[in-house]
């Protein structure tokens, strides 16, 4: 009587097939954990070669994201007068009307800013009030409409600049000045 090992090599296919499946699906979670594990770093490197762009170009991160004790460069003219066309829906007479006020002003703030003879607490008084000779300025320019969203703006930015008057990031404030700490 012979005995076959066909029962035996029957039932070993069927182990080694159960375990290569069990392999086979662990290779295939690690492979998705793999990929979600490759899009999180992806997206963290593009997020941190976007906000380093920002910087580069002199944008400063959306309020509540600034860098702590980071100083943002003031914008240029061309870039509140844009900004201001965009939140006023200013006319291109508006604008040709406005832009060599902000120019004046911006002027008048440089020299400011590099005066070092006069004190911190003179020099944001002198910030102020250049603020309020140019927004008494443009003020007159604007629609009934664009005077109250001005007003908004400005309540706004005096909010950012906190109570020393230096400015957060606002368009036409001094944005050279190192950003009030978050009240709370």
């Amino acid at each position: 009587m012979t005995t076959s090992n066909a029962p035996i090599s029957t039932a070993a296919i069927f182990v080694a097939a159960g375990a290569w499946q069990r392999v086979y699906k662990e290779f295939y979670r690690m492979k998705k954990v793999m990929i979600c594990l490759l899009l999180t770093v992806a997206m963290a490197c593009c997020g941190t070669a976007l906000y380093a762009q920002m910087q580069d170009q002199g944008q400063a991160p959306p309020p509540g994201q600034a860098g702590g004790g980071m100083q943002r460069m003031p914008m240029s003219t061309d870039q509140r007068l844009q900004h201001m066309t965009q939140m006023l829906n200013l006319s291109s007479d508006q604008q040709m009307k406005i832009r060599p006020i902000l120019d004046n002003e911006s002027q008048q703030m440089q020299a400011l800013r590099s005066d070092t003879s006069m004190s911190r607490d003179d020099r944001m008084t002198k910030m102020k009030s250049i603020r309020e000779n140019t927004n008494s300025q443009i003020v007159p320019i604007l629609t009934s409409q664009q005077q109250q969203k001005w007003q908004q703006m400005q309540q706004m930015q005096s909010q950012h600049r906190g109570p020393q008057g230096g400015a957060m990031g606002a368009p036409g404030g001094d944005q050279g000045a190192p950003p009030a700490p978050p009240q709370q």
